[in-house]
């Protein structure tokens, strides 16, 4: 399914593809064939880091949860406290994890282009898992 629709999830001040951008927070933004589109300007392709770090797919209308919940999960598993490895020890083992992890990475995770479009119910158990006993 070719996602159409993509809001901003945070504020984009970056360098795109049809030059500097300075995308808003809760902007909305199309895809038009591989590129995220703001106001008929190419910004990026829908894969891109830039598109993951900076938008959410929001065909559904739940953009701006999937972003929270996006940026939760990554920032969560980046917090090299004590409880670092016991958290990724769960997301290893996970089966929903593991259908969001890329598979051209063996040694580390990378997360999949899925993942940025997951449903929020799978994001949802993705975040409380990594959460038990923390937070």
């Amino acid at each position: 399914m070719k996602h159409k629709r993509y809001i901003a999830k945070k504020r984009a001040k970056i360098t795109g593809i049809s030059g500097a951008v300075n995308i808003p927070y809760g902007a909305i933004l199309e895809a038009v064939g591989d590129l995220l589109c703001f106001r008929g300007e190419p910004v990026c392709v829908v894969t891109s880091r830039n598109a993951h770090v900076y938008f959410a797919c929001d065909d559904d209308g739940m953009g701006r949860e999937r972003g929270r919940l996006t940026d939760a999960i990554v920032r969560r598993l980046q917090n090299r406290d004590a409880d670092y490895q016991r958290r990724w020890d769960l997301v290893w083992r996970d089966p929903l994890c593991n259908m969001y992890k890329r598979p051209d990475h063996d040694e580390f995770w990378v997360w999949n282009h899925q993942f940025y479009h997951a449903p929020i119910c799978n994001l949802q158990y993705i975040y409380r898992l990594i959460s038990v006993g923390g937070e």
